[in-house]
């Protein structure tokens, strides 16, 4: 864990101390009240909302101090202040120094669909042979990356960092913060267009994570996505493709549905063949693993020991991990967020499991745009051409999910609505039957985690 004085602190954020022992040791920093813990320095940061204003709240929870930006009422004596111009900046400046003196390779992860689990697996597979700081949960923006960088323990190697956008620009100052060693890009996918209105647009804001990366550094591109191969195309470095077509360095064939065990498929890189099973059922995770591959091998991670670790990989919550519920329920845990493709492939992934009936639990997708209402509804279409027998929708957006399945010929009887996912949670456990697969899935402002909570909960206790 960074340990840190008061006063080198104050030296690497360009700040002043205006309260406070500069001796004070630090070893915890946190943006969110809510959170707060005791010994921590607490950032108040000012965005929607202005984070001097919880500076008591944190206080009363145990912080020992705050980095400030404006005069605030005196919250004790024993409470250190720490002033600066900007106190986002001043995070971002203070987790850059930490980054630069442990000097781990950075691993930087963007694309439209797949960050987090694509992190997941880098990480778990080079966890075999170094020691290893990643991302927190989704923590890829400018306040999520500094504060993953500032609990960088000593003796890590290597950091692997998942970058996120919903600007122009954002990309390329995360990389300002820690830049990449290895750069990969998963996928360009239609979302966030609330944000970027064309795909060319998004592609061109995730290449910023080529233009931010060390010129020694490596590149590893989806070689079936057209579109991260021409933003690719500039890249002058090491270049480290992965996919299913025959050109790529790193290639899967040959994939076999094993059910709930997962898939078996041939992982090929480079010269190397090799079997291996892999204990996770969505397709679309295939395409993740095969980045990660890529991300370890241009770290040096020998092939032998990547075949060893596909399998221990572990599935995590709300990222496509299957429950037993008990008399025959399947649920899969699929809350963490959602997309048109990633969606699409979850309805189609699952449709030839066997259950007694398949239940689609889907909540709104957001920050789609323009667009928004037709992705619905082409998702409504997907359920029933992927034969899903019960379809339960939550929000606003939803309702056109469920609009198209009615019209696609869906009876009435197999479509429930509801305004929340707190409504659904009431009602979800009596209609769920014995043998039943159900499927979570929404963005996550539609809080669908909680019919997973109340499923597990209910049928627990039972």
């Amino acid at each position: 864990m960074v340990e840190l004085r008061l006063d080198e602190i104050a030296a690497r954020a360009a700040g002043r101390i205006i309260q406070g022992n500069p001796s004070s040791v630090f070893q915890a920093f946190n943006i969110d009240s809510r959170l707060s813990q005791r010994g921590e320095l607490f950032f108040a940061i000012v965005a929607k909302r202005d984070g001097h204003t919880f500076i008591p709240d944190a206080a009363r929870k145990g912080a020992g101090g705050a980095v400030i930006s404006r005069e605030i009422n005196p919250v004790g004596p024993g409470f250190s202040l720490l002033h600066v111009s900007d106190t986002v900046a001043a995070l971002q400046a203070l987790a850059r120094s930490v980054l630069d003196e442990g000097r781990p390779r950075v691993v930087g992860i963007t694309g439209s669909i797949g960050k987090t689990t694509t992190k997941e697996f880098t990480a778990g597979l080079l966890s075999q042979r170094f020691r290893v700081l990643k991302s927190e949960g989704n923590f890829n923006n400018r306040l999520g990356l500094a504060l993953s960088l500032l609990k960088f323990q000593p003796g890590q190697e290597i950091a692997v960092l998942e970058m996120g956008t919903s600007a122009p620009g954002e990309i390329l100052a995360l990389t300002q913060t820690a830049p990449p060693d290895v750069a990969v890009i998963t996928n360009i996918n239609p979302v966030h267009l609330e944000f970027f209105h064309t795909l060319e647009a998004i592609a061109q804001a995730k290449k910023e994570i080529l233009d931010g990366a060390k010129p020694d550094g490596t590149a590893v591109l989806n070689g079936d996505d057209e579109r991260v191969k021409e933003i690719g195309g500039s890249w002058k470095g090491r270049r480290i493709t992965f996919g299913f077509s025959g050109g790529c360095d790193v290639q899967a064939s040959a994939a076999r549905k094993l059910g709930a065990d997962g898939m078996a498929f041939k992982l090929r890189l480079e010269n190397k063949t090799e079997e291996v099973r892999f204990p996770f059922f969505y397709e679309d995770f295939l395409s993740n693993l095969l980045a990660a591959v890529g991300a370890c091998h241009a770290l040096s991670l020998p092939f032998d020991v990547i075949v060893e670790g596909i399998p221990r990989l572990s599935p995590f919550r709300g990222r496509g991990r299957m429950i037993n519920l008990g008399q025959g329920i399947q649920l899969i845990d699929d809350s963490y967020n959602s997309s048109p493709k990633a969606l699409e492939a979850a309805l189609r992934g699952l449709a030839s499991f066997p259950a007694k009936r398949r239940i689609a639990v889907l909540g709104d997708m957001l920050e789609l745009g323009p667009e928004e209402i037709s992705f619905h509804r082409q998702a409504g279409k997907d359920v029933v051409g992927n034969i899903w027998d019960l379809l339960i929708a939550i929000g606003p957006l939803a309702r056109h999910i469920a609009e198209a399945a009615l019209a696609a010929g869906l009876p009435a009887a197999q479509v429930r609505m509801f305004s929340t996912s707190e409504e659904a949670a009431a009602q979800i456990s009596s209609i769920v039957e014995e043998g039943d697969l159900i499927l979570v899935k929404g963005s996550r402002g539609i809080k669908t985690e909680l019919l997973v909570e109340r499923l597990e909960n209910d049928f627990k206790e039972s």
